[in-house]
């Protein structure tokens, strides 16, 4: 999930004059961060040559992508809970255990299961009655229609427009949320966290005020055809009403259409229904540490995908480059002195479950967790990492960056590091949170859509994608944090 801190102009002069004690605790944290990456070995030659072999051995015998080509085409969409997840676990499972790696399980977890079902029908309707068909979908864990669903529009850039507007112009009603990202911004992610709050809370505010549906533009700058899933929330103290997106052509000229004709209706149709939770599992497959065996370095993507498409860059790809990154230390003749768990994550997109249960059982078992690596923004060509960690963590793992520059992967700064292994904080010390980044301009473009799909994957990019993170896992197995 993506986070944002906004500052108010009192707050942003205060930031612009520290007090003498804020300076004071800055130098201090600042001196203790230089004294302990000081102190920390510094990377000499033969690590270079080690992050080579790991490149060649991707770039030259690779098997991330014909991975991700079985995946994505002989087993397709793996929405939690339905049968093409449990196929993905067995595949998975199986995957690792040909890798060869010393231990493989499975971890028990019990997941939602939400259906799409087989219809979903969007139109304007005019005064006259003249109907324009729009591409919509419902949005992850709605509710069905229960049948044809017409009413009124009222558009609305924001959750707040909503809470402020008189309740008689909402009652009754679809709101359409149509606050499009900000193109101006150079990260895809802050535009995409810029926006999503409409998608995820919309059909709750849109209850508060009696509507009877939320519509909510599709999170992309692309204008395109291609509506776009995701989950949304309910309250359970609010009445639930149906959640779609619209694709952002149609968004576009619906909000054109109401501006001449502000009476106009929509009609919405979803059959979208939730069942009773499944039991599901992560899959784990781990090299033991020659070592310190006892201490952990997580790797993961996540294996359940949406329905729509065959869940290619989201997440298929972070999963094959897990697994391949264990996959690449042992051809390359590496033996980790730290133990290297690969984890595909269960429940990623629609609970966050798999996750939460792995960092449950880390804490139970008292598991040491050096470092937590996880790759779920597309396997498009490596930028370098993303971390979350304290100052001195920081520092210290940035100082391998050139090893990753000749590579184009040597940016190591802060930034979110990913939603399955945000919960497993507690039992990483210290902190290290740490992203896969990737050149993310076109992941917008097709995340949570029908486009998902393996042909928009590029077979080198994956592969560099998966040295990149067995070269990052090289280093901490090496010098630990």
């Amino acid at each position: 999930m993506l986070k944002r801190i906004l500052l108010g102009a009192g707050a942003a002069l205060l930031l612009a004059a520290p007090t003498a004690s804020a300076q004071t605790r800055k130098k201090t944290k600042a001196s203790a961060a230089s004294k302990v990456v000081a102190a920390a070995p510094r990377p000499d030659r033969s690590d270079s040559l080690a992050l080579r072999r790991l490149f060649d051995e991707a770039l030259l015998r690779g098997e991330s992508y014909e991975n991700l080509r079985y995946l994505t085409g002989s087993i397709g969409p793996r929405l939690s809970g339905s049968p093409q997840a449990q196929t993905a676990v067995e595949w998975g499972k199986a995957t690792m255990e040909k890798a060869g790696f010393d231990r493989v399980y499975l971890q028990p977890v019990m997941v939602p299961h939400w259906v799409r079902g087989g219809r979903e029908r969007g139109e304007i309707v005019g005064n006259k009655g003249k109907e324009v068909k729009v591409p919509v979908c419902a949005l992850g864990g709605s509710v069905g229609t229960g049948g044809k669903l017409k009413a009124g529009v009222v558009e609305v850039h924001s959750l707040e427009e909503v809470k402020n507007m008189p309740e008689a112009a909402v009652k009754g009603k679809f709101v359409f949320y149509n606050r499009p990202f900000n193109d101006a911004l150079i990260e895809p992610g802050a535009a995409y966290g810029g926006a999503v709050d409409q998608r995820a809370l919309g059909a709750i505010e849109a209850a508060k005020r009696g509507a009877v549906g939320a519509l909510v533009r599709s999170m992309t700058s692309a204008r395109d055809d291609n509506p776009h899933t995701g989950t949304m929330r309910y309250d359970e103290a609010v009445a639930k009403v149906p959640g779609a997106a619209l694709s952002t052509n149609a968004a576009d000229q619906l909000s054109q259409l109401l501006k001449a004709n502000p009476d106009l209706q929509f009609e919405l149709e979803m059959e979208c229904i939730t069942l009773p939770d499944e039991k599901s599992f992560n899959v784990v497959g781990e090299i033991k540490g020659s070592k310190f065996p006892n201490e952990i370095i997580t790797v993961g993507g996540h294996l359940d995908s949406w329905d729509l498409a065959q869940g290619a860059h989201d997440d298929g790809t972070g999963c094959v480059q897990s697994m391949e990154a264990l996959r690449l230390l042992r051809a390359a003749g590496f033996k980790p002195e730290r133990t290297i768990r690969a984890v595909l994550f269960m429940n990623e997109e629609n609970g966050t479950r798999g996750g939460n249960e792995y960092a449950r059982l880390a804490q139970q078992n008292q598991e040491t967790h050096v470092a937590a690596i996880e790759s779920d923004g597309g396997g498009f060509t490596p930028r370098g990492f993303t971390l979350e960690a304290d100052p001195a963590t920081t520092a210290k793992i940035a100082r391998w960056a050139p090893l990753f520059r000749p590579y184009h992967a040597a940016d190591l700064l802060p930034g979110h590091s990913g939603t399955d292994i945000e919960p497993l904080e507690a039992a990483v010390h210290p902190k290290a949170l740490i992203g896969y980044k990737c050149d993310s301009q076109r992941y917008f473009d097709i995340h949570h859509t029908s486009a998902d799909t393996f042909d928009k994957v590029n077979r080198r990019e994956l592969e560099l994608g998966g040295a990149s993170m067995a070269g990052l896992i090289y280093l901490l197995s090496k010098y630990g944090l």
